[in-house]
Formats: C-alpha cells, structure tokens, sequence
C-alpha cells in the first residue's frame, strides 16, 4: 500500500489582492490565506488513490507563521497527518531554499513511496520545487503529469507535454508534479471538517533539520511586484450594418498594427 508524501504551499488568495491605481503596488492587507491550487489537486490525488486502495496520506508545508492557518483545510481534505515548519526564513525563500527544508525534512519523517505536489504555486508558479527536491533526494523527478496510476511498486503517469503526451513508468520513491486536470479537489463537507480537528499535526522545527545559515539563504531575491492594469480605448462601433461594424473595426486593429 503506498505511503503518500504530498507538500503544500500556503499562499495568500489572489482575488483579495487590490492593485493600488496610483504606483500598481499590491495591497494584500484584506487578502485571506488558502492551499495553492494546484497543491490541492496534489492533495486529492493522493487521497482517491488511497481511498481505492489503502495506504497513507502525510502532508507537509513550510511557510511563516501564518501556516498554521492550514492546519484545518489540509486535513479535512483527506490527509491523515500534517507535518508544518513555520519559520520567518520562508517570507524571502527562494525554490532553492524551499527545496533544502522540505528535503531535510523529508530525510527526518521519510521515507515515502510517492513525494507529491503541484507543478506550480498560485503565487509565484516557479515550477522548480519538484525537480531541485527530487535532485536533493536522488529521486527521480515526473512533472507536467495530468494521469497518475500505481500498481505495487510501480507509478505509472501521462504527462502533458507541449504539444504531446508522454507516458512514462517509474518504480518507486518518485517525485511527481502535478497539473490541475488531474482531478477536481473536494470541497470538505462538515464531516471532514470536524474530523480534522482530531488529526495529528506535528511541528518540525528548522532548527532540527542540520541546516546552515548559508542554506536558508535565497540565490534569488524579489525587490518588488506589481500589479498589471489594462488600458482600454473604448472605441464602440454601432453601424447599423454589422458588415460595415466589423469593417471598421478590422480597420482600426489593423492600424494599432495588431493585424
């Protein structure tokens, strides 16, 4: 029965995120904490595969305090243990970083048959969690996979490709990335949401992984971000004669040069 490792990123909701009109900085003062999307998708995929036949659900987060606000959701979405690392280090994190906590957290409560998480986080959608984890473990690395199966020791996936798909089989411990048309996550009902209060959790302190300072230092630092806001002309073409409409407007796109 495979033992399931799925890591989660607790970020903030982007649809309460206001884009300030005067600099387009961020304004995230109102912004409510939620799992990453594509994590989610992670989540449930380990839990159906379980559910249909056995084995376990442990999930695992690094984040600053406020992920213990995750606490809650994570478990009433079918994980049946939650390991958290709350650290002030993670607010300047880079992939680089994330991946050395997680992987020396993984080598304190491992092993695990399969390491899951999304292909991406809703905030920054680096993409690099999977594959620097699965070089810092030795494991070998499936990302982009949109069809998941495992039969034994054997994890069969499709990944989406550009263009193409591609299947490929691993014998397990795996890494693996996945899209969010792997599944449709659940919406925990009041059941399960009861229930998680009576799951384990555990804390992991960072101070226990054997890190360095150097370790916790990001390669990569962000200065600022933005907001993007669209600028519309709003030219409106009402002739009565739709022809002439479209005319126009094939006219007026054409010398924007967008044609």
């Amino acid at each position: 029965m495979p033992k399931f490792l799925v890591l989660y990123k607790w970020t903030l909701d982007e649809q309460d995120i206001k884009v300030k009109p005067d600099d387009l900085s961020l304004d995230a003062s109102r912004a409510k904490g939620k799992i990453s999307d594509f994590d989610r998708n992670a989540i449930e995929e380990a839990a159906r595969i379980v559910a249909a036949q056995g084995g376990s659900v442990d999930v695992l987060t690094y984040g600053t305090a406020a992920v213990k606000q995750s606490l809650k959701d994570v478990l009433s979405r079918g994980a049946d243990k939650a390991y958290w690392i709350a650290d002030a280090s993670a607010e300047t994190a880079d992939a680089a970083v994330t991946a050395k906590v997680l992987a020396a957290a993984i080598g304190k409560i491992g092993p695990y048959d399969l390491i899951l998480t999304g292909e991406g986080s809703s905030d920054q959608f680096n993409q690099q969690t999977a594959p620097r984890l699965a070089a810092l473990l030795g494991l070998p690395c499936l990302s982009f996979v949109h069809e998941l199966t495992v039969e034994g020791e054997t994890v069969g996936v499709t990944r989406k490709l550009a263009g193409c798909t591609e299947q490929a089989t691993v014998g397990g411990p795996v890494v693996i990335s996945v899209l969010s048309d792997i599944n449709k996550p659940r919406i925990p009902g009041l059941k399960q949401v009861l229930g998680a209060a009576k799951k384990p959790n555990e804390e992991i302190a960072i101070s226990s992984l054997g890190l360095s300072p150097a370790d916790l230092q990001p390669k990569a630092m962000r200065r600022s971000a933005k907001g993007f806001v669209t600028t519309r002309k709003n030219v409106v073409f009402k002739d009565a004669n739709p022809a002439d409409a479209v005319a126009k407007l094939v006219s007026s796109l054409t010398s924007e040069g967008l044609f």
